[in-house]
């Protein structure tokens, strides 16, 4: 993985953690908790949107939307696990 690569990673999981902060709880993680956030939204996404018959963006605009997507599920699961204990 190139410096460009890695560079990318981090601006979609910044801009796709901070968009999911939004969504859920009204405000973003800060940017390191927004990387993180949104990294782990990109797994999530390549992982259960093919599952269920919707297709992976391609490209950064793509890219970000299905990391947004996934960051929203995870963000989610979060609220329903902290609510539960």
């Amino acid at each position: 993985m190139g410096i460009t690569s890695v560079f990318v990673l981090l601006i979609v999981g910044a801009v796709a953690g901070w968009l999911a902060g939004k969504i859920v709880k009204g405000s973003g993680f800060g940017l390191i908790g927004n990387i993180v956030i949104g990294i782990l939204g990109a797994f999530i996404a390549t992982l259960l949107l093919p599952a269920i018959g919707l297709p992976v963006g391609g490209g950064l605009l793509g890219s970000i939307i299905s990391a947004t997507i996934g960051a929203v599920i995870l963000l989610f699961l979060l609220q329903l696990l902290k609510r539960g204990s």
